[in-house]
């Protein structure tokens, strides 16, 4: 089913907006959010899974259908296009935003401001594209669900979390409908930085430098010159001519940086590149990543060239924004996004294919599900309803969203009713895979990529 999105006018006064998103309500009512229930309809999801991974490195689907046998969570990681084709059976509001895609626990984390400060925010952004706000809403609230289940939570700390993201998720859309615009796009979230989940985070961030990530990466050759490690089959070193290729793409690349980004790229020499496999969702893209130098041995800087596929909700839309190239599809996503994003995003076309191009493990951390444990998933459930609604703002219509949520409980307890079904549906979905893997229609063999 295809979506449309409805424009809203941005300079009607603020009332007249909130009225607007809350007659949206005689199109899906708040308690109507919690239905999930799978049609006749729906297609198997192991077939549903391999059809969605057509076009991509058949030798390395092993890998992500090994990691996303791990656990249901794992693979609700991997599954987006599987939930992108459910939420789009659903009733919408109709009120567009820049979807993160892909949002949930894991997708938010700390990585370095441009000025060196570091952020809490959205951090993945491979699915972006414009669409209806209550899909991140619905994918970000199953997998507190989930991640709160694999780090031994009961049902009722799962509800618990997710009214409390959904609850702030309301008022802080409320508080962002009615701030200056200025203030809007200098926002950033700092709720819990200091201790809880998200303040464990920022310590990990804090010791995720570029030193760090050499020594674990490179390797000293004779003369004292580092290049990297071989680790099959999650990362080896490329032919020549496919070498070659990616430093010849980051040509182009360069100029979709601003001039002073573009002035400290060029103080970087590169010196070796590698395939790397990387995620979850991700696994079986091209990716690729690029060791720079600049004043000296000390000085690294890691930029990986990874590819990107059209948005997997790109089909259950009409009207959302057609790019030339794919990486700038995310590139642009994240800047709109983003309070502050990564100096170096920008984008690149290799061998035919778009790329991505970022830095690599800038002191980027993310959190882990046992890391969520009671009160700890309740107070994370709470940031994220403050980054995704912060996230929306920027990107939509704040005042007609924050009035179609409005100030009671009514759409936190339907959004955690759907949050628990949809994740049994994932735990049905993830026994299926298992079977599959079982019965040798699937490749999943153990190894060190789990």
């Amino acid at each position: 089913m295809s979506r449309g999105l409805i424009s809203t006018d941005r300079f009607a006064p603020l009332k007249e907006r909130r009225a607007f998103g809350q007659s949206r309500r005689d199109v899906v009512g708040r308690v109507d959010q919690s239905v999930w229930k799978a049609s006749a309809r729906r297609a198997d999801p192991v077939a549903a899974l391999v059809a969605a991974n057509q076009g991509r490195q058949p030798d390395l689907l092993p890998i992500k259908w090994a990691r996303m046998n791990v656990s249901p969570f794992r693979f609700f990681r991997g599954a987006s296009a599987l939930m992108a084709g459910d939420l789009a059976t659903l009733p919408t509001t109709g009120l567009g935003v820049q979807l993160c895609g892909d949002a949930h626990v894991q997708n938010l984390g700390a990585y370095a401001a441009p000025d060196g400060h570091l952020v809490f925010d959205l951090n993945d952004f491979d699915e972006t594209i414009s669409g209806p706000w209550e899909w991140d809403v619905k994918r970000l609230a199953t997998s507190l669900v989930l991640a709160g289940s694999e780090a031994g939570g009961g049902k009722r700390d799962c509800v618990g979390a997710v009214r409390a993201f959904v609850e702030t998720y309301r008022e802080s859309m409320d508080r962002f409908s009615r701030m200056k615009v200025l203030g809007l796009a200098k926002w950033e979230v700092r709720r819990h930085t200091v201790s809880g989940p998200v303040g464990a985070v920022l310590q990990k961030a804090e010791r995720a430098t570029p030193d760090v990530t050499l020594k674990k990466l490179t390797v000293r050759s004779r003369g004292n010159a580092a290049r990297f490690h071989d680790r099959r089959p999650l990362l080896y070193h490329v032919p020549e001519k496919t070498a070659a290729a990616v430093l010849a793409a980051l040509v182009p690349y360069r100029l979709t940086l601003g001039a002073d980004r573009r002035q400290v790229l060029d103080a970087y020499r590169p010196v070796d590149v590698t395939f790397k496999v990387v995620g979850t969702g991700s696994v079986g893209t091209r990716d690729y990543v690029v060791l720079l130098f600049g004043n000296g041995p000390d000085d690294p800087l890691f930029l990986q060239v990874k590819e990107e596929l059209p948005s997997c909700y790109a089909r259950y839309l009409c009207g959302a924004p057609v790019y030339p190239n794919q990486g700038q599809r995310v590139a642009e996503g994240q800047r709109r996004l983003q309070t502050v994003s990564d100096p170096f995003v920008g984008w690149t076309t290799l061998q035919g294919s778009d790329y991505l191009v970022r830095q690599l493990a800038d002191h980027k951390a993310v959190i882990h599900p046992a890391e969520l444990k009671s009160t700890a998933l309740i107070e994370y459930g709470q940031v994220c309803g403050e980054v995704l609604a912060k996230a929306h703002a920027r990107s939509g219509d704040a005042a007609a969203i924050a009035g179609y949520c409005g100030n009671s409980s009514k759409l936190d307890k339907a959004i955690a009713q759907f949050a628990l079904a949809y994740a049994e549906q994932t735990v049905l979905d993830h026994a299926a895979l298992g079977a599959a893997v079982k019965s040798g229609k699937l490749k999943a063999p153990d190894g060190p990529w789990i």
